[in-house]
């Protein structure tokens, strides 16, 4: 199931170059009303209106892609909050917007890939080729018990994911599929019409286990990281490129989540970073934080601090004056992060203030 990196792929790999791209940058569509476990109302309801309204207008402001998580339960703001579904999300947004890559977040022990293949191919076509998917083998057991879906351990979890990609990829790039595998049986499928971008939309997916990274090296198109330091993320990419170059693959395309604070000068960024992350025992995202910890397999500790904000967000750094987090993200650029996917608060006011203080000295 696994590949194993070896030493002298590795050394061939050093040498592995990839074509220069323009920075991307992404945001997460706030479909859990927010980020932060310890604020109430962030000024973003988890509403069809304010997204709608937030995906317009970050076309007109120069950002290429959202994110669209899918959580059935609210983990930030407590399980008995509201949160969107990201498919009817998607679609509805696919025939609303011009521009705007839809990045949909998708969790193969929750939907048939045979259905999935089909239901994206569809929103693809809606949207004229922006649809993308991020494929995430799920953390949350709680969640899954609710919905009486079936949790498997992390490797299980991978295995599906893996046989999963097999058939939703066979259905979108052959006329009839039969597939009979572990997990999963179809037998003369027919998904049509194909999606509109070839030669399949835009796999995503991220992972920090041994198992997680050989099967996107294999089987992705673009590895998505948790937010990090700059020479953590170099190694990571690093990493990655040599996985990839084994498989003789085009290149992966490299992703990264950041929560991002813009403010006037140092101290008003810093009292703003005081006042995200006081998360404490009894908050309303605590025990998700339990459950998460417990049914993932990172390659670092992950402090309460972290968790204020979704996705180790603030361990990128991207906090300060527009100066200095623009220097930032030309660092994170210059160690192949290709899309920067952010969070901040409340997203359409924040993402307004980076698109016309921070992008212009990026690009």
């Amino acid at each position: 199931m696994s590949a194993t990196l070896l030493p002298e792929a590795a050394d061939a790999a050093v040498a592995f170059t990839e074509p220069a791209k323009r920075l991307r940058f992404g945001y997460w569509l706030p479909v859990f009303g927010g980020w932060l476990r310890n604020v109430d109302d962030e000024q973003m309801d988890a509403s069809w209106t304010y997204t709608r309204r937030l995906a317009q207008r970050s076309e007109e402001i120069g950002f290429d892609l959202t994110l669209i998580a899918e959580l059935f339960l609210n983990d930030i703001k407590g399980a008995d909050a509201p949160a969107l579904d990201a498919w009817s999300t998607a679609a509805a947004l696919a025939a609303v917007t011009e521009r705007l890559e839809l990045m949909v977040a998708v969790r193969p022990q929750y939907h048939a890939p045979a259905q999935l293949a089909k239901q994206a191919a569809n929103i693809d076509q809606i949207s004229n080729g922006r649809l993308a998917l991020n494929v995430v083998s799920a953390w949350w057991a709680d969640e899954a018990r609710r919905y009486g879906v079936h949790f498997d351990q992390h490797d299980d979890r991978y295995a599906r994911t893996a046989e999963w990609l097999d058939v939703v990829s066979g259905a979108w790039s052959e006329s009839r599929l039969t597939h009979k595998g572990t997990y999963y049986d179809v037998a003369d499928l027919i998904v049509e019409p194909k999606p509109a971008r070839r030669p399949r939309p835009t796999i995503y997916a991220g992972g920090e286990s041994e198992t997680a990274k050989n099967l996107i090296a294999r089987q992705c198109d673009a590895y998505v990281m948790h937010g990090d330091p700059v020479e953590h993320v170099a190694r990571k990419v690093n990493d990655m490129r040599q996985r990839r170059a084994l498989f003789g693959a085009e290149p992966l395309e490299y992703g990264m989540a950041a929560y991002v604070i813009v403010r006037d000068s140092e101290s008003e960024a810093r009292r703003e970073l005081d006042r995200i992350t006081n998360v404490a025992e009894g908050s309303p995202g605590y025990h998700n934080y339990q459950d998460w910890i417990a049914n993932t397999q990172l390659e670092s500790r992950v402090s309460l601090e972290d968790y204020s904000v979704s996705n180790r967000g603030l361990r990128a750094g991207l906090v300060g004056t527009p100066e200095q987090v623009a220097d930032r993200v030309r660092a994170f650029e210059d160690a192949g992060v290709g899309l920067l996917l952010l969070q901040c608060s409340p997203q359409l006011e924040e993402m307004e203030r980076f698109a016309e203080q921070v992008m212009p000295l990026v690009r």
